[in-house]
């Protein structure tokens, strides 16, 4: 069985910073209302940031299977299993070197296998954000309440056999 190895301080300290409540700060380089008046090629760095729905259901290992993209319970090593957001974002690809730093012009390469409920596959097939989506609901923790993100869900890498994770395939939780 092989096993990831858990971060620790020694290895750089993984910390998150966020407010009591999980919320973004307002940003100046966010445009009241941007989703729905910007396509995303539009956005700017910190809106395309904003849109995320921080369910961290991309941050899962993902097994794919003649053209069909199944989800696992096994998340990164970086993913805080609370907020559903990864720890050490600005350098996860250092960290992490298969980690994949999507943008724009990468999403039409992964779209399939993002979740339906993911706002970047929403936006970019012309539907609307769910209501339970932060920009919508105005708290980071609507993801959680509606029961969409990974929180208590999932097990850390280090936890699992990741040779075996056919046996840790799920079923995506609906809206």
């Amino acid at each position: 069985m092989r096993r990831s190895t858990k971060p620790t301080a020694e290895d750089g300290s993984f910390e998150v910073v966020r407010d009591a409540r999980g919320d973004i700060r307002p940003n100046p380089d966010v445009r009241p209302g941007f989703w729905e008046t910007h396509t995303l090629e539009e956005f700017t760095p910190a809106e395309w940031e904003a849109t995320c729905d921080g369910c961290g259901l991309c941050c899962l290992f993902k097994i794919s299977d003649e053209g069909r993209c199944h989800y696992t319970n096994v998340a990164c090593r970086l993913l805080d299993h609370h907020s559903c957001q990864c720890m050490h974002y600005e350098h996860r690809k250092d960290i992490v070197t298969d980690c994949i730093v999507f943008d724009f012009e990468r999403l039409t390469e992964i779209e399939s296998w993002l979740p339906r409920t993911c706002a970047y596959r929403r936006l970019y097939n012309g539907q609307p954000l769910e209501p339970w989506h932060h920009l919508l609901s105005d708290t980071r923790e609507s993801v959680h309440d509606a029961g969409i993100s990974i929180r208590g869900k999932c097990l850390p890498e280090w936890e699992a056999d990741i040779d075996r994770l056919e046996h840790h395939i799920i079923e995506l939780p609906e809206p």
